[in-house]
């Protein structure tokens, strides 16, 4: 799908118009979401802000409360600008001198489309939803949030990577295997400034940083049989074909990999994949800027990184790794580390104790408190990819949270092909039991009473089965 399917004439008029208000302004609060996304966002608009000299301060926010909307209605700065959030919740801000990059379905009791006039209004709400741009997959919030800093000074082209950085974790490069629609018009800057190199290659996770036996051990999505989750499995594929997965002392990692090596090791595993091969080779973004070794020098391990800070809390350090702050990469890395333990032990809990159950529409379990609400979302999003789920119908996951029920669903896009619309699902359902949801086609969740979970599920499969054709 290319970006020229939306109304970009209208859409670079709106962000001229917003670029003109920011460099109005004498003082302008960022808010913006905690996850690899959001941080991505925030560190594009904090130096956009920083190169125009403007004060200004940076606040992150698991999400839009309305503590948070009394917070932005009640602001002194002459601007509040939003990012990767608040489109959802539209009707309910009054700040005259409000700016929105975001890519979620916006709030429906909204003006549908937007006029000539909103250029005049104090709001500059700057969605793809509003020029016919598919924001779960065609471009994300940082991916806005640049276009509006570009729009502000084409100067700010170096930020472009960072785009790049918050779709590939947004998940945006998932359904065509490459990053597609306005993305493409990120990449394309990020690429000429030199900051990314867009190399074909299998798209499994840690080929700069995972030694070689392990990047094959945990490969999924698709699993590569008689490998993934075998490290006997592994080392024979890697002796059938001649590969050495030490060198000396030192593990070697995918990267390693001479070219006539690689050529061997990826022609082996397509063979073993058969059917499932499309899903496993595609695009890969290469950071220029960053060494390997750092973890910051692929965009799906920057990614990681920055959502390791935002989930546990962290997400000032996510920003100043974006800023290149070597001191913050190392307090990064502890995040990544527990990241990762609290996702395999949770993968773990989840398994041993049986919680994933079935309805005819639906798959789910309830975490309570031993899975962070933070981390429930990416964690059902990894059982929907193993071997442990039916990946033809949504998963829905819970999780204790302090105002409520946090709930995440997550889908494949085969499923929104047929009509599935997470978004509508959660906002309904959610609204339905006297709580509130909203998100993407194919990833959305939801906050909850924590009595009204069954009613929840009800709502769900009903929604669920009335939209998949």
């Amino acid at each position: 799908m290319q970006a020229s399917s939306g109304d970009l004439r209208r859409l670079d008029r709106d962000m001229k118009a917003a670029a003109m208000a920011l460099e109005d302004a004498k003082s302008v609060r960022v808010v913006t979401h905690i996850d690899a996304d959001g941080i991505s966002a925030g560190a594009i608009a904090d130096s956009t802000l920083d190169r125009l000299g403007i004060d200004h301060t940076v606040v992150f926010e698991k999400k839009i409360t309305e503590d948070v909307i009394s917070s932005v209605n009640s602001s002194k700065e002459d601007i509040v600008w939003i990012c990767d959030l608040g489109s959802g919740y539209l009707s309910e801000f009054e700040k005259d001198g409000l700016i929105i990059t975001d890519h979620h379905v916006p709030d429906p009791r909204w003006r549908g489309r937007q006029t000539i006039l909103d250029s005049y209004c104090g709001m500059h709400h700057l969605n793809p939803h509003s020029y016919g741009i598919d924001g779960s997959f065609e471009v994300c919030g940082a991916g806005m949030t640049y276009l509006l800093s570009r729009a502000v000074d084409p100067a700010n082209i170096d930020l472009a990577y960072l785009g790049v950085v918050g779709a590939v974790g947004d998940f945006q490069d998932s359904s065509h295997q490459r990053l597609v629609g306005l993305n493409t018009e990120v990449l394309k800057d990020a690429v000429a400034n030199g900051d990314v190199v867009a190399e074909e290659d299998l798209r499994y996770f840690g080929r700069y940083t995972r030694p070689l036996n392990q990047y094959l051990q945990y490969a999924s999505d698709p699993s590569i049989p008689g490998v993934s989750d075998s490290p006997k499995g592994c080392f024979e594929l890697l002796d059938s074909l001649g590969i050495q997965a030490k060198k000396g002392s030192k593990w070697r990692s995918w990267k390693d990999l001479t070219p006539e090596e690689h050529e061997r090791a990826v022609d082996a595993i397509l063979d073993r994949l058969g059917d499932e091969a499309p899903h496993a080779i595609g695009e890969m973004y290469r950071i220029t800027r960053y060494d390997s070794e750092t973890g910051l020098g692929d965009a799906k391990e920057f990614a990681t990184i920055l959502n390791s800070c935002g989930r546990y809390d962290d997400a000032p350090t996510g920003l100043k790794v974006c800023h290149g702050d070597t001191g913050a990469l190392r307090t990064a890395e502890d995040n990544r580390a527990e990241h990762r333990k609290h996702i395999s032990s949770a993968l773990t809990y989840i398994r041993e104790n049986h919680l994933l159950r079935e309805r005819r529409f639906i798959q789910w379990f309830d975490a309570g408190s031993e899975i962070k609400e933070t981390v429930v979302g990416i964690v059902a999003g990894m059982m929907l990819s193993s071997a442990d789920c039916r990946r033809n119908i949504p998963i829905i996951a819970f999780a204790d949270s302090n105002d409520g029920t946090k709930v995440s669903a997550r889908a494949n896009r085969d499923l929104v092909d047929r009509g599935l619309d997470l978004s509508v699902v959660m906002k309904t359902a959610a609204e339905l039991v006297g709580g509130f949801g909203g998100g993407h086609s194919v990833a959305a969740g939801a906050t909850i009473p924590p009595d009204q979970k069954e009613r929840f599920l009800d709502a769900v499969e009903d929604l669920v089965s009335s939209q998949i054709i």
